[in-house]
């Protein structure tokens, strides 16, 4: 199969967010969406779709539980029970009902920033407060990663207002994909103090070779009852626009809590092509595709590596193990993240999003979800600015 991953889909003008919400003649590296066109058997199974003229309420057939269960348990080594599936159109309104079911105002949220921005929003829209265990920076051959900081979470953990703890696998936008032994520590800890484990796990198709995704119910059966797992194919598959997604609770009480918060939070429909293309990626040919798709953003991440260590001295790249968003350190420049943004949108007119707004200033994350030729220019674009930048 061939991707088409070199073929550029002209976006400006479609009402896209990534490409129309920034100036005529901007490269957008920012917001994670990618710039692929969508495989030929998703396109197929919308078209077929839209054949029937009547787009109405949509109910969920058996079949797409099915899809759901035999990926995971096929691709991944965990296997859902289709009893568990619930349904709605994002992981975003999937977090905030999480958070709602576990916690009354004043509850405390466990985050380990570096994190997705929503985290942040969904804790404070329902008055809770956020208890941070920033991740920690180790250096490994002159390259640094983030490892958990697992004294920070016994002690968060154990504040008794602490109820839920929102954990992003693979990890945006620092990269790390958590290793079974990882996602074990974290568990024992929720579980021994009765912290409710919700696992975004969007990115979990995208690793990067020698690394594995570990799903977290899939690493102890306790866990598998006292977890919440989000999680959607409209990243790995550029499907977002579909607005579909599922919160899989294996645990009853768990997941009857979780269903009223999506019924009172009124997130509890879906629609109809968003159904039929879930069923068209889980498939063997979504398999395929998703492996070709890696390799190719494992292509672009190897330039961004090298063009860091010859053009960019002083600047640090996170290693990346899973999704397609680069974690650049840019402290070197000593301004804030907002600026660093502004700079390079007026002047090399490139659009990255800044640090700040995922809990870590002097950082700059970078979408490298698209065709190379993009890629390329968008690269000399940024490594130009950031020179800029640096000399003053």
């Amino acid at each position: 199969m061939a991707g088409g991953f070199d073929t550029i889909v002209p976006r400006r003008g479609t009402n896209c967010v990534k490409w129309d919400l920034v100036p005529e003649g901007v490269l957008p590296m920012w917001v994670a969406d990618m710039d692929f066109a969508i495989a030929p058997f998703i396109a197929k199974a919308v078209r077929e779709r839209a054949q029937h003229p009547v787009f109405g309420y949509t109910a969920v057939p058996a079949s797409y539980y099915e899809s759901v269960c035999n990926w995971f348990a096929t691709r991944h080594g965990w296997r859902p029970d289709p009893s568990w599936i619930i349904y709605c159109p994002g992981v975003v309104p999937a977090i905030s009902a999480c958070v709602s079911a576990f916690t009354v105002p004043g509850d405390k949220v466990i985050l380990m920033s570096p994190v997705y921005n929503c985290f942040f929003s969904s804790v404070r829209n329902y008055k809770c407060e956020i208890l941070d265990v920033p991740l920690l920076t180790v250096e490994q051959d002159g390259v640094p990663h983030y490892e958990i900081d697992f004294e920070g979470l016994e002690r968060a953990a154990s504040d008794p207002r602490a109820k839920v703890m929102l954990i992003c696998s693979p990890h945006n936008p620092a990269g790390r994909v958590w290793s079974r032994e990882e996602l074990e520590r974290v568990g024992r800890i929720c579980l021994e103090h009765g912290v409710v484990p919700v696992c975004d796990e969007i990115h979990c198709e995208f690793t990067m070779p020698g690394v594995e995704f570990v799903p977290f119910a899939s690493v102890a059966p306790e866990f598998e009852r006292a977890c919440v797992t989000l999680c959607s194919p409209s990243k790995a598959f550029n499907i977002a626009g579909l607005q579909i997604s599922n919160i899989i609770c294996a645990d009853p009480e768990i997941r009857a809590r979780v269903d009223k918060a999506v019924n009172v939070n009124e997130i509890c429909d879906v629609n109809p092509f968003g159904v039929v293309a879930l069923q068209a990626a889980y498939t063997d040919e979504g398999w395929q595709w998703l492996r070709e798709l890696n390799a190719y953003i494992y292509g672009n991440y190897s330039k961004l590596c090298w063009r860091v260590a010859s053009d960019l001295p002083g600047f640090k790249l996170y290693r990346l193990e899973g999704t397609y968003l680069a974690w650049l350190d840019c402290k070197v420049l000593g301004i804030p993240s907002v600026e660093i943004e502004k700079s390079l949108v007026e002047v090399e007119k490139v659009r990255i999003s800044n640090g700040s707004m995922y809990g870590q200033d002097g950082f700059i994350r970078i979408n490298m979800a698209c065709p190379s030729v993009l890629f390329d220019d968008g690269l000399d674009r940024l490594v130009s600015g950031l020179r800029r930048l640096s000399a003053g």
